[in-house]
């Protein structure tokens, strides 16, 4: 079978018949020619079936109005964020043409897959920019203030364009901070690729080391067609601008152009040297804002001291205040004499009323209370003379059932008999206090009242005893 597959064909001639070729040997035949002839070729069409093996190959058909091309497309050959195949999606297939003996059938070994025109190319921005939101990627939670001044750049473009030349002559109007250019192809099919290495070098860098790590990073390049911006739609290098821990400012093509890095930045530049203004605050604005700080610390204390200038004059002086709380001490010291003498005079009143009731009329109270107590049990008739029911009572009841009797009488004799003590104005003498009287045994009060005794003697009894005066002074 190898001899047949390297054996030239047959020769033929006038004459005689032709040596019969082996299946498989024609098949290679055929094979070197279409190979050979159609080494590398781009085809336009639009996509049939589409097949992905488990293996990670895809197969898929390219078809126009007159003819099908079957396709295959290697797992090798597909690059990260490769175009998603959808069947109908116009698009431009390279690859190198060859033929499939097992089916007797001729094939494309695809190397890349573009879609076809810019409506295609906006259809796949727009499919994948609605995937990437989905998953949170464009969110503002996820995004990071730049810093104010920062003291190191890392800028992310051409080294041989116009845009890092603008870049520059901009910083050099501003703080002039340290610039690490990482030079990237910023068109083609190197570009995504090249421009997440950029990414993943800056932020591999540790602080304080032999290079510095940068602040901040400026992802740029020029304007140009939608097609020289795709680069910066791949869905691997969105998703590494969105996954740095470094803030990120995006300033790819014209103040018109967008891409999708752009979302998932942390500030978007309309221009290069945009970028170059928001990362970096101009020095002469920053000496200004810094002469005015210093102006209004120095305007504060004296503003502060001029507002307590004016409220001085409105603050009560010392002595008047003073004054307001020694009135209010001798208003209060008047009325608690005032309330003490009210009080003093309602227990003397208390004390006249107890001294109109007797002991002998609360003993004979409580006789008649024992009296009704007996006559209630039936034991005793209820007479008319108290004395008389004492004595019946008294005679008919025992002594251990008269003392249960009359204790509760007796303690309440005992505690009337306490109260009167307390109220009596004798208790008041034991205090230190004396009481005036007047010739008739009246309670002499006033001055007035014992003027008008004339030479009538008074007498001032004490706790102890009482003393006579014969004249009173005013």
């Amino acid at each position: 079978m190898s001899d047949l597959f390297s054996a030239p064909p047959p020769a033929a001639g006038p004459g005689k018949n032709d040596e019969p070729w082996s299946v498989s040997g024609l098949a290679y035949a055929l094979k070197r020619a279409v190979e050979t002839q159609f080494n590398e070729v781009t085809v336009r069409g639009e996509l049939g079936r589409v097949t992905a093996a488990a293996s990670g190959h895809k197969y898929f058909d390219l078809k126009d109005m007159d003819a099908v091309l079957n396709c295959v497309w290697f797992k090798g050959a597909q690059r990260a964020g490769a175009l998603a195949l959808e069947q109908g999606m116009e698009v431009v297939v390279r690859g190198k043409l060859t033929t499939y003996q097992a089916r007797s059938a001729y094939q494309l070994i695809v190397s890349s897959v573009e879609p076809a025109g810019i409506g295609a190319l906006l259809k796949l921005i727009e499919d994948r920019r609605k995937k990437l939101l989905a998953e949170g990627l464009f969110d503002d939670s996820r995004k990071r203030r730049l810093p104010y001044l920062p003291r190191t750049i890392g800028i992310i473009t051409s080294p041989t364009g116009a845009v890092i030349q603008d870049i520059l002559h901009r910083l050099r109007d501003r703080l002039q901070p340290h610039v690490l250019l990482w030079p990237v192809v910023v068109q083609g099919e190197q570009a995504a690729a090249q421009v997440i290495a950029a990414l993943k070098g800056f932020n591999a860098l540790e602080a304080g080391g032999a290079v510095a790590r940068p602040d901040v990073i400026i992802v740029a390049r020029g304007g140009g067609s939608v097609e020289d911006l795709m680069p910066f739609n791949d869905e691997a290098l969105v998703r590494a601008v969105a996954a740095s821990a470094i803030p990120v400012i995006s300033a790819v093509g014209h103040e018109t152009d967008t891409t999708l890095i752009d979302y998932a930045s942390d500030r978007r530049a309309p221009t290069p040297t945009a970028a170059a203004e928001m990362a970096v605050p101009v020095l002469a604005e920053l000496l200004a804002t810094l002469a005015d700080l210093r102006s209004r610390l120095t305007q504060a204390p004296l503003r502060l001291l001029m507002q307590q200038r004016k409220t001085l004059p409105q603050l009560r002086p010392p002595l008047a205040l003073l004054q307001h709380h020694m009135q209010r001490l001798d208003d209060r010291a008047a009325r608690l004499s005032a309330g003490l003498r009210g009080w003093l005079q309602a227990q003397q009143i208390k004390l006249a009323r107890l001294k109109l009731r007797s002991p002998s009329d609360l003993a004979l109270r409580q006789q008649e209370k024992l009296a009704m107590l007996a006559a209630r049990l039936g034991s005793v008739p209820v007479l008319a003379r108290p004395q008389e029911r004492l004595t019946m009572l008294s005679a008919r009841l025992t002594p251990q059932l008269a003392a249960r009797a009359l204790e509760p009488q007796r303690q309440t004799l005992q505690r009337v008999s306490e109260k009167l003590e307390v109220l009596s104005y004798r208790a008041t003498l034991q205090r230190g206090f004396a009481v005036v009287k007047a010739a008739d045994g009246h309670a002499v009060s006033t001055a007035l009242a014992a003027g008008q005794q004339g030479s009538n003697p008074l007498t001032i009894e004490f706790a102890d005893g009482h003393i006579r005066v014969s004249q009173v002074e005013r």
